[in-house]
């Protein structure tokens, strides 16, 4: 799955102005392969984007790509 953490900060990294403090944590659950953008606070509203276009558009692009048994699944947390 390191392709998709790295998809994800390819996409992620030239939207956000505060790249230094952006990381990725992945948790295993029995159905889903989360993946945790813990970003600046500054920086949420930005991949959110309005009314959720931005995540949606990211969503789409890392949800596309073919994983084996698990679904992947993109959360943004909150500070």
């Amino acid at each position: 799955m390191d392709t998709i953490e790295n998809l994800i900060i390819t996409i992620v990294k030239p939207l956000i102005s505060h790249p230094d403090n952006f990381s990725i944590k992945i948790e295993d659950t029995p159905e889903f392969l989360e993946y945790h953008l813990d970003l600046d606070p500054n920086d949420v509203g930005r991949i959110i984007g309005r009314k959720g276009r931005t995540i949606t558009a990211i969503r789409s692009i890392v949800y596309s790509v073919p994983t084996q048994g698990k679904k992947v699944r993109i959360v943004i947390d909150e500070k």
